[in-house]
């Protein structure tokens, strides 16, 4: 390490953490389990790092930030190191192609093109813009290039959003709403008489509905999900709380005692609410 001053700099910014990535990928004098690694192998971890970026950001965790974004860019010069590795492409081309984009979709910004317009133009130039760079990759059909890898919320909501652009999508809520009273009987049907396959497939169709009422209600269903998770766990640390007070855990209690108490939280949320 003392013939190494780049790797001890702790200001070394990004050289630093590019040669403390390919060190870690040294044949001979590296990590044994960096170097087992592939993209395969990498890419879970690179969409864990992700949602801890959202989730702190969710949270206003604003000290964690800067570590979990830190994560995140590692899995970036992770996967560009393997990359450079296989012949394909460098960290510099990542970056470079990345800024290439931008510049080319902000003319706005970096061209001619006139910065008054609305978010809502800019959005419709975006789109554009995105549409003649599928058509470049041969991506013909409306839904190609949605990634596969998404979180299955989100990827039906860019779905959703891709078929209504060419005007396959309901003109208005009602339809939404019809459409999950329909799906919602389909599933008690399949429940009572359908093999396991059947039911999930109708349950399945139950979400991607919901997913789309979401986009009607310009709802981002991933983080109102997080949100309902997040009251879940508040309301029944309460409830335990409230257990506890009773010298009492959950596995000691029963349903009716616990979702009378659930009332309560939730009696007591709403009237701190109001008073707030």
């Amino acid at each position: 390490m003392a013939e190494d001053p780049l790797i001890l700099d702790p200001n070394g910014g990004m050289p630093r953490l590019l040669e403390i990535m390919r060190r870690l990928r040294d044949p001979e004098n590296g990590c044994p389990w960096d170097i087992e690694q592939d993209f395969a192998t990498i890419a879970p971890y690179t969409i864990e790092e992700a949602y801890e970026v959202a989730d702190a950001i969710e949270r206003e965790a604003w000290d964690e930030l800067k570590g979990e974004l830190g994560d995140l860019l590692f899995q970036s010069v992770f996967h560009a190191q393997m990359a450079s590795e296989k012949g394909l492409f460098t960290f510099d081309q990542v970056a470079d192609t990345m800024s290439d984009k931008m510049v080319a979709r902000h003319p706005h910004v970096f061209g001619d093109e006139n910065r008054e317009k609305s978010a809502e133009q800019q959005t419709r130039d975006w789109e554009t813009v995105k549409a003649a760079e599928r058509a470049s990759k041969a991506q013909q059909g409306t839904l190609d290039g949605v990634a596969l890898g998404l979180p299955a919320l989100l990827r039906a909501v860019k779905l959703q959003k891709r078929a209504a652009r060419v005007g396959f999508d309901w003109p208005d809520i009602t339809h939404v709403v019809d459409k999950i009273v329909e799906e919602a009987g389909e599933l008690a049907e399949a429940r009572a008489s359908l093999p396991q396959e059947e039911i999930e497939e109708e349950f399945g169709d139950l979400l991607f509905v919901m997913a789309n009422l979401a986009r009607h209600l310009n709802i981002e269903p991933e983080a109102a999900l997080r949100a309902a998770n997040a009251k879940f766990v508040r309301r029944f640390d309460a409830v335990e709380a409230k257990l506890a007070e009773r010298n009492k855990r959950p596995e000691d209690s029963d349903l009716a005692e616990m979702d009378a108490l659930w009332d309560v939280v939730k009696a007591e949320e709403k009237a701190a609410k109001t008073k707030g």
